[in-house]
């Protein structure tokens, strides 16, 4: 089990590596999937980054994908009894270490979440995998680990209270949130 669970982080890491090194420099950042649409908050901008994009915040301090004005994807969704990132999920968390990066005074935690499958020991360690493999992924990309804390609420917190797998699959989650 451990020996696949570091293949895999490594695997995701050097996915991670290979996106970040496919970036041309002075391009438009691209929107990341899941991203929605502005809602029209006030915006504060932080440094530029060294090819020319401006970070941009919402009033709560959520960052915008670099050089727009739309929210940056901070709910990141797991299979069932997983903890391994998808690869859609990637580009988001590439940007994500990007803001942390370039911001060294910004930190987040990452809540680690599952549906109420399982006992609540086992929630609590899977929401903690979950978490843990999204800072890994952070840390490994060069964000500071004095910058990014993991916490598990296990099923104790869910996005969908109901019963069946429409719900159960949006409490397989990981949340970033910005501090």
């Amino acid at each position: 089990m451990t020996n696949q669970w570091l293949r895999s982080f490594v695997l995701i890491a050097f996915a991670g590596l290979v996106l970040a090194g496919c970036a041309s420099r002075g391009s438009k950042a691209e929107p990341a999937e899941g991203v929605g649409p502005y809602d029209g908050q006030e915006t504060t901008r932080g440094p530029s980054t060294t090819d020319g994009a401006r970070f941009g915040f919402d009033a709560q301090g959520n960052p915008f994908v670099p050089g727009t004005n739309e929210p940056l994807a901070r709910v990141f969704y797991f299979e069932f009894d997983s903890s391994q990132l998808q690869q859609s999920d990637l580009r988001a968390l590439e940007m994500h270490a990007m803001i942390l990066r370039e911001n060294p005074d910004r930190a987040i935690v990452v809540e680690g979440h599952a549906d109420e499958r399982g006992t609540r020991e086992y929630n609590l360690a899977l929401g903690e995998r979950r978490a843990n493999a999204i800072r890994s992924f952070l840390t490994a990309a060069g964000v500071s680990s004095r910058q990014v804390e993991s916490v598990s609420y296990g099923e104790e917190r869910p996005d969908d209270p109901g019963t069946g797998e429409a719900a159960w699959a949006r409490n397989r989650r990981a949340v970033l949130v910005y501090r």
